[in-house]
């Protein structure tokens, strides 16, 4: 019978993967030939078709290469059923059945293969029935479901539709899920609470279960002489007299003499025809422990033992309270260490917890009982001094901390030099409340760091005054992005063989009803640190695309792209959103990425770049040598475009060294095969410079600043009539 099924399923295998071939029929007699003189546009046409033909082979393995990257199993059908792509994670899941896999093979019969040769044995004995149920799921987009193997994994299986009709599928192994939680009921189930059952009238224990036994210690036979007050650790009366259930806490003692914190329910039953008492025991001691724990670590930094911002708070609040009844003055100090990140990057995060340990020793050494001391977050402390009575108590004591922490650290036998800056603000003068003056304290721990390192700044009116400022950027952004008042204004690409505009770069401008034009120098480095250009870039591009769409079809737009657009996740699905709902072709799409985004050589990343590039999307490489320029990510990265830095751009019609940079980028760009773009073209001087060593694109207030949109219809009509007239004037 075995023998009958593998010959079976083989010969089955063999009408899946052998299509049959159509012999080619001679053209019939009547058919002319084409004239002879056509034979060098049919090697044309035959040229240009192959060529295309590689080009789909090579997105193909683009695409491929994108999809082998990811985590899931991940398999493409056509509308018939038939097997188009998958990734290497599907054929791992399903490796027993991986031989079937061809492109033009069916799912189906795939299925119906596996399940004869006992690949699903959830299947058994209602086969057909599976198979049709497993097939009808396939057409109904978002029904999860899961899957067994025959090696008992189990496997989460999600289909969707295409727009064509067929299915893209995900498959997820999730045997170690179930495994999991196989695991916590089975120690739920074996881990009963302890249970007593005693006289109502004598509070002689009549019964105790398993877990009773093994957690008091008491045998079966020693819990039948002792009475449940025997086991109280103080006398008292039992709560339950009278009482139908209750719940009440106290402490019991073990055989062992440990006394136990216990939550204890009772409830009047009936035992043995006489009424009784049953009590559900919940030992609560490690709780009441955890409990403790918690509190300190609420209040405390779990690595250093030192307090937290909260509880520092609250010890200042008290000491300033102390300081309105005198004349003495609290000084607050935030240190910064200034290497503590090298330290994590080369030793890494085990000996950075021990160097921070070791500092928070250091610093308490220093101080007098009566100061105070606090870590804020990873590497920066406050110091809290009493008794100040003029500002060169505090500049002492900022001194002494630095020498301190001058002194190299001896961690796992590595010699650790560390440096630290230090803010300082007095109170009143600069704040009578913890929270201001710790804020305050900061701001002069920026101003020390940003001078000269390795030293300590008071706290100066001014810099809350500047960070009142950003603040306000900040808040006025976010009502900006909320109104949509940004804009994209667009700068033009121009070829500097002929002229031509070829594209523009679209750069994000905000006009605010009473201040102007705000300068991007404002608030992009606000939009940054805050995350809100992740929202900005997303506005823009979907701008963009749509301003795009109304242009000539071989003029493109070039939008940037900011690091944190990629790490949030989501950038694909975002430009595929963009180009759909505006009606662009991917290939009038330039995506400009900086140095930056390569540093963090994420493999989310290359797969993101790869997956754009499958779309037709070009990707450039955006000012250029400015950063960490490595040929390596030239290799890596499918770029289409490198962008030249404007500061080798300035003045290259003067300055030899900028010229040979620019002579090497270009020849770079030729071998490569990629388009070269100069930024900043502002003479004309550095115009003929750039066209003698050949590069292709300029870009700068030479040509034109950034425009509005309705500026750039004009221009691009204006272009339009003057092409126009040249090829008339070509024709006469």
């Amino acid at each position: 019978m075995n023998r009958h099924r593998k010959k079976k399923a083989k010969a089955k295998r063999a009408a899946i993967v052998r299509l049959p071939v159509r012999p080619v029929k001679s053209a019939p007699k009547c058919v002319r030939r084409r004239p002879r003189s056509e034979s060098g546009e049919l090697l044309r046409t035959r040229a240009e078709a192959e060529a295309a033909i590689a080009e789909a082979r090579r997105s193909h393995e683009r695409l491929r290469e994108a999809i082998d990257i990811l985590p899931e199993g991940i398999v493409f059908l056509d509308a018939e059923g038939r097997y188009i792509l998958w990734n290497k994670k599907y054929a791992e899941i399903y490796s027993r059945s991986a031989d079937l896999f061809e492109p033009g093979a069916r799912l189906a019969d795939t299925i119906r293969i596996g399940v004869e040769r006992g690949d699903y044995p959830e299947a058994a004995g209602h086969e057909e029935e599976w198979i049709a149920e497993r097939l009808a799921r396939m057409h109904q987009p978002g029904a999860r479901h899961e899957q067994q193997l025959a090696d008992g994994r189990v496997i989460l299986i999600e289909e969707r539709l295409t727009s064509d009709g067929g299915v893209i599928g995900l498959r997820v192994d999730i045997t170690e899920l179930k495994q999991r939680e196989a695991s916590f009921r089975l120690l739920f189930e074996s881990n009963p609470v302890p249970m007593i059952v005693c006289a109502l009238d004598g509070e002689r224990i009549l019964a105790v279960n398993d877990a009773a036994v093994e957690h008091y210690g008491y045998s079966r036979a020693e819990f039948e002489k002792l009475t449940v007050r025997s086991l109280q650790a103080f006398d008292g009366e039992l709560p339950w007299n009278g009482n139908e259930q209750q719940t009440y806490t106290c402490k019991h003692v073990r055989a062992d003499g440990e006394l136990i914190d216990l939550t204890i329910y009772s409830r009047r039953i009936v035992h043995g025809g006489q009424p009784a008492v049953l009590l559900a025991l919940m030992d609560t001691t490690e709780r009441r422990r955890a409990e403790a724990r918690l509190a300190f670590m609420a209040q405390h930094d779990s690595l250093t033992g030192l307090p937290n911002r909260d509880l520092l708070r609250r010890q200042m609040d008290d000491m300033l309270l102390h300081t309105r009844r005198g004349t003495d003055k609290l000084a607050v100090m935030v240190l910064g260490l200034d290497n503590f990140k090298a330290v994590n990057d080369t030793l890494g995060h085990g000996v950075g917890d021990k160097l921070l340990r070791a500092v928070a020793k250091r610093l308490r050494s220093t101080l007098r009982d009566e100061d105070a001391v606090a870590r804020l977050n990873s590497d920066e402390f406050a110091i809290v001094q009493r008794g100040v009575t003029r500002p060169e108590d505090a500049v002492l004591l900022a001194r002494r901390l630095l020498d301190a922490l001058a002194d190299p650290f001896l961690l796992d036998e590595h010699s650790v030099a560390i440096g630290a800056s230090i803010g300082i603000a007095v109170s009143p003068g600069d704040g009578d409340d913890s929270e201001k003056l710790l804020k305050h304290a900061d701001l002069a721990l920026s101003r020390a760091k940003q001078d000269f390192r390795g030293t300590f700044s008071f706290f100066e009116a001014e810099m809350d005054a500047r960070a009142q400022s950003r603040r306000k950027v900040e808040t006025d952004l976010r009502n900006a992005i909320r109104n949509d008042l940004l804009q994209p204004y667009y700068q033009p690409l121009v070829d500097l063989a002929n002229g031509r505009i070829t594209g523009f770069e679209a750069l994000v401008r905000w006009p605010d009803p009473e201040r102007g034009m705000i300068a991007p120098s404002e608030f992009i480095p606000v939009a940054e640190e805050t995350g809100l250009i992740s929202a900005i870039g997303g506005m823009m591009l979907r701008r963009a695309c749509r301003d795009a769409a109304l242009w000539p079809d071989d003029v493109r737009v070039a939008v940037n792209l900011s690091p944190l657009q990629f790490r949030a996740g989501n950038l694909l699905a975002l430009v595929m959103d963009a180009l759909k709902q505006s009606g662009l072709a991917a290939r009038r799409l330039e995506l400009e990425i900086t140095e930056t985004l390569l540093l963090e050589k994420s493999s989310q990343v290359l797969a993101t770049v790869h997956a754009l590039r499958a779309l037709g999307v070009r990707i450039s490489m955006d000012d250029f040598g400015t950063g960490y320029s490595s040929l390596s990510y030239l290799r890596s990265f499918p770029f289409d475009k490198i962008k030249i830095d404007r500061s080798f751009v300035q003045e290259v019609d003067a300055n030899q060294g900028a010229q040979a940079i620019i002579r090497s980028i270009v020849s770079l760009g030729k071998g490569l095969g990629v388009t070269i773009t100069a930024e900043g073209v502002e003479t004309e001087a550095e115009l003929r410079c750039l066209r003698a060593e050949g590069c292709d694109e300029g870009q700068g207030y030479l040509f034109s600043g950034a425009r509005p949109h309705a500026e750039i219809m004009a221009l691009l009509k204006a272009q339009r009539g003057l092409i126009g007239e040249g090829d008339r004037g070509r024709a006469a």
